[in-house]
Protein backbone atom coordinates (compact mmCIF):
# COMPACT_ATOMS: atom_id res chain seq x y z
CA UNK A 1 0.00 0.00 0.00
CA UNK A 2 1.20 3.52 -0.76
CA UNK A 3 3.08 5.24 2.04
CA UNK A 4 0.72 8.16 1.76
CA UNK A 5 -2.36 6.00 2.07
CA UNK A 6 -3.36 7.53 5.36
CA UNK A 7 -6.90 7.88 4.18
CA UNK A 8 -7.21 4.18 3.45
CA UNK A 9 -8.83 3.12 6.69
CA UNK A 10 -10.45 6.30 7.78
CA UNK A 11 -14.14 6.05 6.99
CA UNK A 12 -16.93 4.38 8.93
CA UNK A 13 -19.77 3.35 6.65
CA UNK A 14 -23.45 3.34 7.48
CA UNK A 15 -25.77 0.63 6.25
CA UNK A 16 -28.73 2.95 5.88
CA UNK A 17 -29.58 6.42 4.74
CA UNK A 18 -28.51 8.05 1.53
CA UNK A 19 -25.85 10.33 0.20
CA UNK A 20 -28.58 12.87 -0.53
CA UNK A 21 -28.99 13.17 3.24
CA UNK A 22 -25.28 13.57 3.86
CA UNK A 23 -24.54 16.15 1.21
CA UNK A 24 -26.84 19.07 0.64
CA UNK A 25 -27.52 20.19 -2.91
CA UNK A 26 -25.47 23.15 -4.17
CA UNK A 27 -27.10 26.33 -2.89
CA UNK A 28 -25.86 29.88 -2.42
CA UNK A 29 -23.80 30.22 0.74
CA UNK A 30 -25.72 31.52 3.74
CA UNK A 31 -24.21 34.25 5.94
CA UNK A 32 -22.23 32.90 8.86
CA UNK A 33 -23.40 34.19 12.23
CA UNK A 34 -21.17 33.96 15.31
CA UNK A 35 -24.13 33.04 17.50
CA UNK A 36 -26.61 30.26 18.20
CA UNK A 37 -27.76 27.68 20.71
CA UNK A 38 -25.81 24.51 19.91
CA UNK A 39 -28.43 22.39 21.63
CA UNK A 40 -30.91 23.17 18.84
CA UNK A 41 -28.47 22.26 16.10
CA UNK A 42 -28.46 19.50 13.53
CA UNK A 43 -25.30 17.59 14.44
CA UNK A 44 -24.38 14.08 15.45
CA UNK A 45 -23.04 12.87 18.77
CA UNK A 46 -23.47 9.54 20.63
CA UNK A 47 -26.76 9.34 22.47
CA UNK A 48 -27.26 8.57 26.12
CA UNK A 49 -27.22 5.10 27.62
CA UNK A 50 -29.55 2.54 25.98
CA UNK A 51 -32.19 2.68 28.74
CA UNK A 52 -32.26 6.48 28.30
CA UNK A 53 -32.19 7.04 32.05
CA UNK A 54 -31.17 10.42 33.39
CA UNK A 55 -28.76 10.33 36.29
CA UNK A 56 -29.79 12.15 39.44
CA UNK A 57 -27.80 14.86 41.18
CA UNK A 58 -24.57 13.97 42.93
CA UNK A 59 -25.42 16.55 45.61
CA UNK A 60 -28.59 18.50 46.35
CA UNK A 61 -28.84 22.21 47.07
CA UNK A 62 -30.66 24.33 49.60
CA UNK A 63 -33.45 26.63 48.46
CA UNK A 64 -30.98 29.53 48.35
CA UNK A 65 -28.54 27.39 46.37
CA UNK A 66 -31.22 26.58 43.81
CA UNK A 67 -32.06 30.27 43.48
CA UNK A 68 -28.41 31.12 42.79
CA UNK A 69 -28.05 28.27 40.31
CA UNK A 70 -31.17 29.29 38.42
CA UNK A 71 -30.09 32.93 38.32
CA UNK A 72 -26.83 31.87 36.64
CA UNK A 73 -28.75 29.74 34.15
CA UNK A 74 -31.17 32.56 33.39
CA UNK A 75 -28.31 34.99 32.78
CA UNK A 76 -26.30 32.48 30.70
CA UNK A 77 -23.18 33.96 32.24
CA UNK A 78 -20.70 32.91 34.89
CA UNK A 79 -18.02 35.45 35.75
CA UNK A 80 -15.73 32.67 37.05
CA UNK A 81 -15.23 31.34 33.52
CA UNK A 82 -12.47 32.55 31.23
CA UNK A 83 -15.25 33.02 28.66
CA UNK A 84 -18.10 34.03 30.88
CA UNK A 85 -20.98 33.96 28.38
CA UNK A 86 -22.32 30.48 27.63
CA UNK A 87 -25.45 31.44 25.68
CA UNK A 88 -24.45 29.07 22.89
CA UNK A 89 -24.97 26.21 25.32
CA UNK A 90 -27.84 27.68 27.30
CA UNK A 91 -30.31 24.99 26.26
CA UNK A 92 -27.92 22.16 27.11
CA UNK A 93 -26.85 23.60 30.46
CA UNK A 94 -30.42 24.36 31.50
CA UNK A 95 -31.51 20.83 30.58
CA UNK A 96 -28.70 19.27 32.63
CA UNK A 97 -29.76 21.03 35.78
CA UNK A 98 -33.47 20.61 35.14
CA UNK A 99 -32.90 16.85 34.81
CA UNK A 100 -31.05 16.77 38.14
CA UNK A 101 -33.79 18.71 39.89
CA UNK A 102 -31.40 21.66 40.17
CA UNK A 103 -28.81 19.70 42.07
CA UNK A 104 -25.06 19.54 41.47
CA UNK A 105 -23.53 17.22 38.88
CA UNK A 106 -19.84 17.07 39.78
CA UNK A 107 -19.78 17.32 43.59
CA UNK A 108 -20.67 14.86 46.32
CA UNK A 109 -20.38 15.72 50.00
CA UNK A 110 -18.93 19.03 48.80
CA UNK A 111 -15.99 17.28 47.14
CA UNK A 112 -15.36 16.61 43.44
CA UNK A 113 -16.49 13.19 42.25
CA UNK A 114 -13.88 10.89 40.65
CA UNK A 115 -15.50 11.62 37.28
CA UNK A 116 -15.11 15.35 37.89
CA UNK A 117 -11.40 14.92 38.53
CA UNK A 118 -11.02 12.86 35.37
CA UNK A 119 -12.83 15.50 33.32
CA UNK A 120 -10.70 18.27 34.84
CA UNK A 121 -7.58 16.31 33.87
CA UNK A 122 -8.85 16.08 30.28
CA UNK A 123 -9.56 19.82 30.16
CA UNK A 124 -6.17 20.69 31.61
CA UNK A 125 -4.50 18.52 28.96
CA UNK A 126 -6.61 19.54 25.96
CA UNK A 127 -3.43 20.24 23.97
CA UNK A 128 -3.04 16.45 23.65
CA UNK A 129 -6.06 16.62 21.34
CA UNK A 130 -4.74 19.63 19.45
CA UNK A 131 -7.05 21.94 21.40
CA UNK A 132 -6.33 24.90 23.70
CA UNK A 133 -6.72 24.24 27.46
CA UNK A 134 -7.65 27.87 28.19
CA UNK A 135 -10.76 27.42 26.02
CA UNK A 136 -11.99 25.08 28.75
CA UNK A 137 -10.55 26.99 31.73
CA UNK A 138 -7.63 24.54 31.88
CA UNK A 139 -5.25 26.81 33.84
CA UNK A 140 -7.97 27.66 36.39
CA UNK A 141 -8.95 24.21 37.61
CA UNK A 142 -6.04 23.70 40.00
CA UNK A 143 -7.00 26.86 41.86
CA UNK A 144 -10.66 25.89 42.01
CA UNK A 145 -9.83 22.45 43.38
CA UNK A 146 -7.50 23.97 45.94
CA UNK A 147 -10.25 26.37 47.01
CA UNK A 148 -12.59 23.44 47.63
CA UNK A 149 -9.90 21.68 49.68
CA UNK A 150 -9.19 24.74 51.81
CA UNK A 151 -12.80 25.16 52.93
CA UNK A 152 -14.54 22.66 55.15
CA UNK A 153 -17.21 22.76 54.04
CA UNK A 154 -16.98 25.22 51.15
CA UNK A 155 -19.71 27.87 50.87
CA UNK A 156 -22.63 26.62 48.79
CA UNK A 157 -22.10 29.49 46.36
CA UNK A 158 -18.57 28.20 45.68
CA UNK A 159 -19.98 24.75 44.98
CA UNK A 160 -22.57 26.10 42.56
CA UNK A 161 -20.00 28.15 40.66
CA UNK A 162 -17.59 25.21 40.44
CA UNK A 163 -20.28 22.88 39.19
CA UNK A 164 -21.62 25.20 36.48
CA UNK A 165 -18.09 26.08 35.36
CA UNK A 166 -17.27 22.40 34.90
CA UNK A 167 -20.54 21.67 33.09
CA UNK A 168 -20.05 24.53 30.60
CA UNK A 169 -16.35 23.78 30.08
CA UNK A 170 -17.09 20.09 29.51
CA UNK A 171 -19.78 20.88 26.94
CA UNK A 172 -17.42 23.18 25.09
CA UNK A 173 -14.74 20.51 25.14
CA UNK A 174 -17.04 17.71 23.97
CA UNK A 175 -18.37 19.83 21.13
CA UNK A 176 -14.94 20.98 19.94
CA UNK A 177 -13.53 17.49 20.22
CA UNK A 178 -16.30 16.12 18.03
CA UNK A 179 -16.83 18.84 15.44
CA UNK A 180 -13.92 21.25 15.68
CA UNK A 181 -13.84 24.83 16.83
CA UNK A 182 -14.58 26.50 13.51
CA UNK A 183 -17.23 26.06 10.88
CA UNK A 184 -15.58 24.81 7.65
CA UNK A 185 -17.99 26.99 5.71
CA UNK A 186 -16.17 29.99 7.18
CA UNK A 187 -13.48 29.07 4.66
CA UNK A 188 -15.19 26.68 2.24
CA UNK A 189 -18.73 27.77 1.44
CA UNK A 190 -19.63 24.56 -0.41
CA UNK A 191 -18.43 22.23 2.36
CA UNK A 192 -22.03 21.74 3.39
CA UNK A 193 -22.30 18.43 5.23
CA UNK A 194 -25.56 17.82 7.05
CA UNK A 195 -25.58 16.55 10.62
CA UNK A 196 -28.07 14.66 12.78
CA UNK A 197 -29.67 15.69 16.04
CA UNK A 198 -27.99 14.94 19.35
CA UNK A 199 -28.72 15.24 23.04
CA UNK A 200 -25.61 16.74 24.59
CA UNK A 201 -27.20 17.20 28.02
CA UNK A 202 -28.09 13.52 28.43
CA UNK A 203 -24.76 12.46 26.99
CA UNK A 204 -22.95 14.55 29.58
CA UNK A 205 -25.12 13.31 32.45
CA UNK A 206 -25.27 9.61 31.57
CA UNK A 207 -22.01 8.99 29.75
CA UNK A 208 -19.53 11.49 31.23
CA UNK A 209 -20.60 12.54 34.72
CA UNK A 210 -21.40 9.00 35.89
CA UNK A 211 -18.97 6.74 34.02
CA UNK A 212 -16.09 5.16 35.88
CA UNK A 213 -13.52 5.64 33.13
CA UNK A 214 -14.32 8.50 30.77
CA UNK A 215 -11.47 7.83 28.33
CA UNK A 216 -13.30 5.30 26.16
CA UNK A 217 -16.41 7.48 26.33
CA UNK A 218 -14.49 10.50 25.12
CA UNK A 219 -12.97 8.37 22.35
CA UNK A 220 -16.50 7.60 21.13
CA UNK A 221 -17.20 11.21 20.31
CA UNK A 222 -13.98 11.80 18.40
CA UNK A 223 -13.70 11.23 14.66
CA UNK A 224 -13.62 7.45 14.11
CA UNK A 225 -10.77 7.47 11.60
CA UNK A 226 -7.59 5.51 12.44
CA UNK A 227 -5.59 8.23 10.70
CA UNK A 228 -7.04 10.79 13.09
CA UNK A 229 -5.73 8.80 16.04
CA UNK A 230 -2.36 8.35 14.33
CA UNK A 231 -2.25 12.11 13.95
CA UNK A 232 -2.85 12.50 17.69
CA UNK A 233 0.12 10.23 18.38
CA UNK A 234 2.28 12.14 15.91
CA UNK A 235 1.27 15.39 17.62
CA UNK A 236 2.60 14.08 20.94
CA UNK A 237 5.88 13.07 19.27
CA UNK A 238 6.41 16.37 17.48
CA UNK A 239 5.42 18.39 20.53
CA UNK A 240 8.17 16.57 22.46
CA UNK A 241 10.67 17.07 19.63
CA UNK A 242 9.85 20.77 19.48
CA UNK A 243 10.59 21.11 23.20
CA UNK A 244 13.82 19.15 23.12
CA UNK A 245 15.51 20.07 19.83
CA UNK A 246 17.86 23.02 20.34
CA UNK A 247 19.58 22.98 16.96
CA UNK A 248 19.96 26.20 15.00
CA UNK A 249 18.74 26.48 11.40
CA UNK A 250 21.02 24.74 8.93
CA UNK A 251 23.24 27.13 6.96
CA UNK A 252 22.03 27.46 3.37
CA UNK A 253 24.81 27.59 0.74
CA UNK A 254 24.49 29.61 -2.47
CA UNK A 255 23.89 26.48 -4.55
CA UNK A 256 22.42 23.03 -4.01
CA UNK A 257 24.44 20.41 -2.17
CA UNK A 258 24.84 17.32 -4.35
CA UNK A 259 25.81 13.79 -3.23
CA UNK A 260 29.59 13.52 -3.00
CA UNK A 261 30.09 17.20 -2.20
CA UNK A 262 31.17 18.73 1.09
CA UNK A 263 28.67 20.39 3.40
CA UNK A 264 29.95 22.24 6.44
CA UNK A 265 26.96 21.42 8.67
CA UNK A 266 26.78 17.72 7.86
CA UNK A 267 26.90 16.59 11.54
CA UNK A 268 24.01 18.91 12.39
CA UNK A 269 22.07 17.70 9.34
CA UNK A 270 22.63 14.10 10.40
CA UNK A 271 21.51 14.87 13.95
CA UNK A 272 18.26 16.41 12.71
CA UNK A 273 17.56 13.56 10.29
CA UNK A 274 18.19 11.01 13.03
CA UNK A 275 15.90 12.89 15.41
CA UNK A 276 13.11 12.91 12.81
CA UNK A 277 13.52 9.20 12.07
CA UNK A 278 14.82 9.58 8.51
CA UNK A 279 18.36 8.46 9.40
CA UNK A 280 18.69 5.11 11.26
CA UNK A 281 20.25 5.47 14.69
CA UNK A 282 23.19 3.23 13.85
CA UNK A 283 23.96 4.72 10.44
CA UNK A 284 27.56 5.79 9.80
CA UNK A 285 28.19 9.50 9.34
CA UNK A 286 30.75 10.18 6.58
CA UNK A 287 34.02 11.78 7.61
CA UNK A 288 35.24 15.12 6.33
CA UNK A 289 31.69 16.51 6.01
CA UNK A 290 31.23 14.65 2.73
CA UNK A 291 27.57 14.34 1.87
CA UNK A 292 27.19 10.69 0.86
CA UNK A 293 25.98 7.25 1.84
CA UNK A 294 23.31 6.88 4.51
CA UNK A 295 22.85 10.62 4.89
CA UNK A 296 21.91 10.95 1.21
CA UNK A 297 19.36 8.16 1.58
CA UNK A 298 18.01 9.85 4.70
CA UNK A 299 17.59 13.12 2.80
CA UNK A 300 15.69 11.26 0.05
CA UNK A 301 13.40 9.77 2.69
CA UNK A 302 12.91 13.22 4.22
CA UNK A 303 12.11 14.66 0.79
CA UNK A 304 9.50 11.97 0.16
CA UNK A 305 7.87 12.74 3.51
CA UNK A 306 7.69 16.42 2.63
CA UNK A 307 6.23 16.21 -0.87
CA UNK A 308 9.56 17.01 -2.55
CA UNK A 309 11.35 15.35 -5.43
CA UNK A 310 13.46 12.61 -3.73
CA UNK A 311 16.61 13.26 -5.76
CA UNK A 312 18.98 13.58 -2.80
CA UNK A 313 20.03 17.09 -3.79
CA UNK A 314 19.66 19.60 -0.95
CA UNK A 315 18.29 22.63 -2.72
CA UNK A 316 16.27 25.65 -1.67
CA UNK A 317 12.99 23.77 -1.07
CA UNK A 318 14.68 20.98 0.88
CA UNK A 319 16.57 23.44 3.06
CA UNK A 320 13.33 25.31 3.67
CA UNK A 321 11.63 22.09 4.81
CA UNK A 322 14.61 21.12 6.98
CA UNK A 323 14.67 24.55 8.61
CA UNK A 324 10.94 24.74 9.27
CA UNK A 325 10.67 24.98 13.08
CA UNK A 326 9.33 21.84 14.68
CA UNK A 327 6.86 24.04 16.49
CA UNK A 328 5.33 24.82 13.10
CA UNK A 329 5.02 21.09 12.40
CA UNK A 330 3.06 20.88 15.65
CA UNK A 331 0.74 23.58 14.33
CA UNK A 332 0.29 21.69 11.04
CA UNK A 333 -0.74 18.59 12.96
CA UNK A 334 -3.17 20.61 15.09
CA UNK A 335 -4.72 22.17 11.98
CA UNK A 336 -5.08 18.74 10.39
CA UNK A 337 -6.87 17.48 13.51
CA UNK A 338 -9.27 20.41 13.23
CA UNK A 339 -9.96 19.47 9.61
CA UNK A 340 -10.50 15.79 10.53
CA UNK A 341 -13.29 16.94 12.85
CA UNK A 342 -15.05 18.70 9.99
CA UNK A 343 -15.51 15.49 8.00
CA UNK A 344 -18.68 13.36 8.02
CA UNK A 345 -18.44 10.41 10.38
CA UNK A 346 -20.46 8.07 8.16
CA UNK A 347 -21.04 7.43 4.48
CA UNK A 348 -23.62 5.33 2.72
CA UNK A 349 -21.18 4.52 -0.07
CA UNK A 350 -17.38 4.30 -0.04
CA UNK A 351 -16.01 7.73 -0.92
CA UNK A 352 -13.42 9.24 -3.18
CA UNK A 353 -11.10 11.63 -1.36
CA UNK A 354 -8.75 14.11 -3.01
CA UNK A 355 -6.22 15.77 -0.73
CA UNK A 356 -5.10 19.01 -2.34
CA UNK A 357 -1.66 19.59 -0.75
CA UNK A 358 -0.79 15.92 -1.31
CA UNK A 359 -1.86 15.99 -4.99
CA UNK A 360 -3.37 12.52 -4.63
CA UNK A 361 -6.72 10.79 -4.98
CA UNK A 362 -7.77 7.90 -2.73
CA UNK A 363 -10.65 5.48 -3.34
CA UNK A 364 -11.81 3.31 -0.44
CA UNK A 365 -13.93 0.16 -0.42
CA UNK A 366 -16.67 -0.93 1.98
CA UNK A 367 -14.16 -2.97 4.01
CA UNK A 368 -12.35 0.29 4.79
CA UNK A 369 -9.33 -0.61 2.64
CA UNK A 370 -7.79 1.65 0.05
CA UNK A 371 -8.33 0.05 -3.33
CA UNK A 372 -7.00 2.80 -5.53
CA UNK A 373 -4.63 5.75 -5.22
CA UNK A 374 -3.24 7.99 -7.89
CA UNK A 375 -1.60 11.31 -8.56
CA UNK A 376 -3.73 14.24 -9.60
CA UNK A 377 -3.12 17.63 -11.18
CA UNK A 378 -5.02 20.42 -9.45
CA UNK A 379 -5.76 24.12 -9.85
CA UNK A 380 -2.99 26.67 -9.96
CA UNK A 381 -2.22 28.38 -6.68
CA UNK A 382 -2.49 31.75 -8.34
CA UNK A 383 -5.95 32.44 -9.69
CA UNK A 384 -7.30 28.93 -10.31
CA UNK A 385 -7.39 27.15 -6.93
CA UNK A 386 -9.32 23.89 -6.70
CA UNK A 387 -11.96 24.52 -4.02
CA UNK A 388 -12.52 22.45 -0.90
CA UNK A 389 -16.04 20.99 -1.03
CA UNK A 390 -18.24 17.93 -0.63
CA UNK A 391 -20.40 16.53 -3.41
CA UNK A 392 -21.34 13.32 -5.26
CA UNK A 393 -20.13 11.78 -8.47
CA UNK A 394 -23.25 10.84 -10.40
CA UNK A 395 -22.13 9.96 -13.94
CA UNK A 396 -19.31 9.25 -16.35
CA UNK A 397 -19.07 10.81 -19.80
CA UNK A 398 -17.16 8.89 -22.45
CA UNK A 399 -15.37 10.85 -25.18
CA UNK A 400 -16.57 14.21 -23.80
CA UNK A 401 -16.73 17.54 -25.52
CA UNK A 402 -14.86 20.26 -23.69
CA UNK A 403 -17.09 23.29 -23.33
CA UNK A 404 -14.51 26.02 -22.87
CA UNK A 405 -15.35 28.29 -19.89
CA UNK A 406 -15.99 31.86 -20.94
CA UNK A 407 -13.03 33.16 -18.91
CA UNK A 408 -10.65 30.90 -20.86
CA UNK A 409 -12.46 31.67 -24.11
CA UNK A 410 -11.99 35.41 -23.61
CA UNK A 411 -8.57 35.50 -21.97
CA UNK A 412 -6.76 32.72 -23.84
CA UNK A 413 -8.52 31.63 -27.03
CA UNK A 414 -9.36 35.11 -28.34
CA UNK A 415 -5.71 36.30 -28.15
CA UNK A 416 -4.59 33.08 -29.90
CA UNK A 417 -7.19 33.64 -32.64
CA UNK A 418 -5.96 37.17 -33.20
CA UNK A 419 -2.53 35.76 -33.88
CA UNK A 420 -3.81 32.91 -36.05
CA UNK A 421 -7.38 32.73 -37.40
CA UNK A 422 -6.79 29.02 -38.03
CA UNK A 423 -6.24 28.30 -34.35
CA UNK A 424 -9.66 26.67 -33.81
CA UNK A 425 -9.28 24.28 -36.73
CA UNK A 426 -5.77 23.33 -35.66
CA UNK A 427 -6.91 22.40 -32.14
CA UNK A 428 -10.17 20.73 -33.12
CA UNK A 429 -12.47 23.45 -31.74
CA UNK A 430 -15.98 24.35 -32.86
CA UNK A 431 -18.03 27.51 -32.38
CA UNK A 432 -21.60 26.82 -31.20
CA UNK A 433 -24.62 28.90 -30.22
CA UNK A 434 -26.65 28.73 -27.01
CA UNK A 435 -28.47 25.61 -28.32
CA UNK A 436 -25.15 23.89 -29.04
CA UNK A 437 -25.75 24.20 -32.77
CA UNK A 438 -22.48 24.43 -34.70
CA UNK A 439 -21.82 27.93 -36.07
CA UNK A 440 -18.34 27.22 -37.41
CA UNK A 441 -16.05 24.19 -37.64
CA UNK A 442 -12.94 26.33 -37.53
CA UNK A 443 -13.11 29.29 -39.93
CA UNK A 444 -13.28 32.61 -38.05
CA UNK A 445 -13.74 36.12 -39.39
CA UNK A 446 -13.60 39.44 -37.53
CA UNK A 447 -17.33 39.45 -36.81
CA UNK A 448 -17.32 35.94 -35.35
CA UNK A 449 -14.20 36.73 -33.35
CA UNK A 450 -16.04 39.63 -31.75
CA UNK A 451 -18.96 37.35 -30.84
CA UNK A 452 -16.52 34.89 -29.27
CA UNK A 453 -14.99 37.73 -27.25
CA UNK A 454 -18.40 38.91 -26.07
CA UNK A 455 -19.56 35.39 -25.22
CA UNK A 456 -22.65 35.46 -27.45
CA UNK A 457 -21.31 32.25 -29.01
CA UNK A 458 -19.29 29.53 -27.37
CA UNK A 459 -16.18 27.49 -28.10
CA UNK A 460 -16.02 23.76 -27.53
CA UNK A 461 -13.42 21.14 -28.34
CA UNK A 462 -14.51 18.02 -30.18
CA UNK A 463 -13.94 14.58 -28.61
CA UNK A 464 -10.77 12.65 -29.20
CA UNK A 465 -7.34 11.81 -27.76
CA UNK A 466 -6.22 15.45 -27.95
CA UNK A 467 -9.29 16.81 -26.18
CA UNK A 468 -8.33 18.69 -23.00
CA UNK A 469 -10.56 16.31 -20.99
CA UNK A 470 -9.03 13.24 -22.55
CA UNK A 471 -11.29 10.28 -23.22
CA UNK A 472 -13.41 10.31 -20.07
CA UNK A 473 -14.96 12.81 -17.68
CA UNK A 474 -16.17 12.05 -14.15
CA UNK A 475 -19.11 14.36 -13.46
CA UNK A 476 -19.90 15.56 -9.92
CA UNK A 477 -22.32 18.51 -9.89
CA UNK A 478 -21.20 21.46 -7.79
CA UNK A 479 -21.40 25.24 -7.83
CA UNK A 480 -17.80 25.53 -9.01
CA UNK A 481 -18.23 23.40 -12.14
CA UNK A 482 -15.20 21.37 -11.03
CA UNK A 483 -14.93 17.76 -12.18
CA UNK A 484 -12.36 14.98 -12.66
CA UNK A 485 -11.11 13.99 -16.08
CA UNK A 486 -8.50 12.30 -18.19
CA UNK A 487 -5.79 14.40 -19.86
CA UNK A 488 -3.57 14.11 -22.93
CA UNK A 489 -0.79 15.95 -21.06
CA UNK A 490 0.57 13.16 -18.85
CA UNK A 491 4.07 14.58 -18.34
CA UNK A 492 2.88 16.77 -15.46
CA UNK A 493 2.26 13.73 -13.26
CA UNK A 494 6.03 13.28 -13.00
CA UNK A 495 6.38 16.54 -11.07
CA UNK A 496 6.24 16.63 -7.28
CA UNK A 497 4.13 19.79 -7.19
CA UNK A 498 1.19 19.51 -9.56
CA UNK A 499 -0.92 22.69 -9.49
CA UNK A 500 -1.29 23.37 -13.22
CA UNK A 501 -5.00 23.24 -14.05
CA UNK A 502 -7.72 25.89 -14.13
CA UNK A 503 -9.34 24.23 -11.11
CA UNK A 504 -10.53 20.85 -12.37
CA UNK A 505 -8.87 17.60 -11.32
CA UNK A 506 -6.84 15.66 -13.87
CA UNK A 507 -6.38 12.02 -12.85
CA UNK A 508 -3.33 9.90 -13.51
CA UNK A 509 -5.18 6.58 -14.03
CA UNK A 510 -8.55 7.35 -15.66
CA UNK A 511 -9.21 3.76 -16.74
CA UNK A 512 -8.59 2.37 -13.26
CA UNK A 513 -10.78 5.07 -11.72
CA UNK A 514 -13.57 4.34 -14.22
CA UNK A 515 -13.45 0.62 -13.36
CA UNK A 516 -13.89 1.43 -9.67
CA UNK A 517 -16.54 4.10 -10.22
CA UNK A 518 -18.66 1.86 -12.48
CA UNK A 519 -18.31 -1.28 -10.39
CA UNK A 520 -22.01 -1.21 -9.42
CA UNK A 521 -23.23 -0.65 -12.99
CA UNK A 522 -23.91 -4.03 -14.53
CA UNK A 523 -21.76 -5.07 -17.48
CA UNK A 524 -19.14 -2.35 -17.19
CA UNK A 525 -16.00 -4.43 -17.32
CA UNK A 526 -12.56 -2.97 -17.87
CA UNK A 527 -12.67 -4.14 -21.49
CA UNK A 528 -16.01 -2.45 -22.14
CA UNK A 529 -14.80 0.77 -20.52
CA UNK A 530 -11.67 0.74 -22.66
CA UNK A 531 -13.78 0.21 -25.79
CA UNK A 532 -16.05 3.13 -24.88
CA UNK A 533 -13.09 5.40 -24.24
CA UNK A 534 -11.61 4.54 -27.62
CA UNK A 535 -14.90 4.36 -29.54
CA UNK A 536 -16.54 6.97 -31.71
CA UNK A 537 -19.59 7.96 -29.61
CA UNK A 538 -20.05 10.56 -26.89
CA UNK A 539 -22.46 9.40 -24.19
CA UNK A 540 -23.18 9.60 -20.47
CA UNK A 541 -23.42 6.59 -18.15
CA UNK A 542 -25.22 7.43 -14.92
CA UNK A 543 -24.04 5.69 -11.76
CA UNK A 544 -26.47 3.29 -10.13
CA UNK A 545 -25.12 4.50 -6.79
CA UNK A 546 -23.74 8.04 -6.65
CA UNK A 547 -20.35 8.19 -4.94
CA UNK A 548 -19.51 10.69 -2.17
CA UNK A 549 -16.57 12.90 -3.11
CA UNK A 550 -14.58 14.96 -0.63
CA UNK A 551 -12.05 17.50 -1.82
CA UNK A 552 -10.06 18.15 1.35
CA UNK A 553 -6.99 20.05 2.48
CA UNK A 554 -4.51 18.47 4.86
CA UNK A 555 -0.83 19.43 5.06
CA UNK A 556 0.08 16.87 7.74
CA UNK A 557 -0.78 13.21 7.30
CA UNK A 558 0.30 10.01 9.06
CA UNK A 559 0.49 6.71 7.22
CA UNK A 560 -0.24 3.26 8.59
CA UNK A 561 3.43 2.73 9.44
CA UNK A 562 3.38 5.79 11.66
CA UNK A 563 5.44 7.95 9.31
CA UNK A 564 4.39 11.59 9.28
CA UNK A 565 4.15 13.45 5.98
CA UNK A 566 4.11 17.21 5.62
CA UNK A 567 3.12 19.12 2.50
CA UNK A 568 3.38 22.75 1.46
CA UNK A 569 0.47 25.06 2.23
CA UNK A 570 0.12 25.79 -1.48
CA UNK A 571 -3.15 27.72 -1.23
CA UNK A 572 -2.46 29.42 2.09
CA UNK A 573 -5.49 27.74 3.69
CA UNK A 574 -3.51 26.58 6.71
CA UNK A 575 -2.35 30.14 7.26
CA UNK A 576 -5.97 31.33 7.19
CA UNK A 577 -7.10 28.62 9.59
CA UNK A 578 -4.18 29.19 11.94
CA UNK A 579 -4.98 32.92 12.07
CA UNK A 580 -8.65 32.29 12.81
CA UNK A 581 -7.89 29.80 15.58
CA UNK A 582 -5.16 32.00 17.08
CA UNK A 583 -7.74 34.76 17.57
CA UNK A 584 -9.34 32.51 20.20
CA UNK A 585 -12.88 32.65 21.49
CA UNK A 586 -15.46 33.60 20.50
CA UNK A 587 -14.98 31.43 17.43
CA UNK A 588 -17.30 31.84 14.43
CA UNK A 589 -20.37 29.71 14.97
CA UNK A 590 -20.10 26.11 13.72
CA UNK A 591 -22.31 24.29 11.27
CA UNK A 592 -24.77 26.98 10.26
CA UNK A 593 -26.71 27.65 13.44
CA UNK A 594 -29.59 30.07 12.98
CA UNK A 595 -30.56 30.72 16.59
CA UNK A 596 -29.56 34.01 18.21
CA UNK A 597 -27.44 34.14 21.32
CA UNK A 598 -24.18 35.40 22.69
CA UNK A 599 -20.65 34.50 21.75
CA UNK A 600 -19.51 31.05 22.57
Amino acid sequence: MSTTAILALVIVFSGSGSNRELFSDPVPAQPLLPHGDFCSSQVSIPHSSPDNRTAGPAQGLSANGVVELRSILDANKLADLRWADFSNFKGCVAEVYADTGYGLVWLEHSRPTPEALRVVHALENAEEKGLVPSDYDGPRWAGRLEQLERSSPPPESTLVHFDVALTVSTMRYLYDLRFGRLNPRTFHTAFDVKRNEYDLARFLLNRIAHDGDIRPTLAEIEPPYPAYHRTLRALAVYRKLAREYKGKPLPVPKRSVKPGESYVALPQLAELLRLLGDLPSGARIPEGNIYEGAVVEAVKHFQTRHGLEPDGRIGRDTFQALNTPLSQRVVQLELTLERWRWLPHRFDQPPIIVNIPEFRLHAINSEHHQVLAMKVVLGKAYGHKTPVFATQMDSVIFRPYWNVPYSIQRKEIVPDLRKNMGYLLKHNYQVVDDRQQVVSQGAVNASLLDEIRQGTVHVRQRPGPKNALGLIKFDMPNRYNVYMHDTPVTSLFAKSRRDFSHGCIRVEKPLALAVWVLRNNEGWTEERIREAMNGDKTFRERLVRPIPVLIVYGTALVNENGETYFFADIYGLDADLEKALAAGRPYPRPWGYAEKGEDR
